[in-house]
């Protein structure tokens, strides 16, 4: 008895030095994703910069020993990733716009008192750290053990924390969610996810709220 439990703490023990770098930053993704719906800091875009940008980079630097750029924010292979953002862009263009015209989807993007500039500045600060906390924390610290399976594994937190939001959006984030990571994992770069996830939004919200 006395010794399988040594046993299995040795076990635990090796098990957490093994993939330490995994369990720092799936518990750390999962913690902030948790903090930010239970406990926003001030607003909107500021508590999501905190908790999906600024906390994970200290994450990275004091935890994980890493330079935070390793996690997307360098330029990576530009050649490759931006064929994808200007077709992306370009197809999407069509389905956004038939898109605005779905009922639940003009309920839940519609804005009193819309201002289009105020409008860009707060999403592009939230897009900006909702795509790091997934695209860049999670992809790239799990990307060196899981390799291309680490872009299902992002996938999964992305759909679910859309759930609340209308349900043709939500089933859709499991396509863009799969499809955004494989577009940073081969480009080696977080910022075609912020891009297109951006462009993707402003299209939509200012369709439903200036048409």
């Amino acid at each position: 008895m006395g010794q399988t439990i040594i046993t299995e703490i040795k076990e635990i023990f090796y098990f957490a030095k093994r993939n330490y770098g995994e369990i720092v930053t799936v518990s750390f993704a999962v913690l902030f994703l948790i903090l930010n719906e239970y406990h926003q800091v001030w607003n909107r875009w500021f508590s999501s910069l905190l908790f999906y940008a600024v906390l994970p980079i200290i994450i990275i630097t004091v935890l994980l020993r890493r330079n935070p750029l390793d996690f997307g924010l360098r330029l990576g292979k530009p050649k490759l990733w931006v064929i994808h953002v200007i077709l992306t862009c370009l197809i999407s263009m069509p389905v956004l716009y038939f898109s605005s015209l779905n009922a639940s989807l003009q309920n839940y993007y519609t804005i009193d008192n819309f201002n289009p500039f105020i409008y860009f500045l707060e999403t592009s600060a939230y897009l900006f750290a909702w795509e790091f906390i997934f695209r860049g924390f999670l992809l790239f610290g799990l990307k060196d053990k899981f390799r291309e399976v680490s872009i299902l594994l992002q996938m999964v937190p992305f759909a679910l924390l859309h759930v609340g939001k209308p349900e043709i959006e939500t089933l859709s984030t499991i396509v863009t969610g799969i499809y955004l990571g494989y577009v940073v994992y081969r480009g080696n770069c977080y910022w075609p996810a912020f891009i297109i996830h951006l462009f993707i939004n402003l299209t939509l919200v200012f369709l439903v709220n200036l048409l």
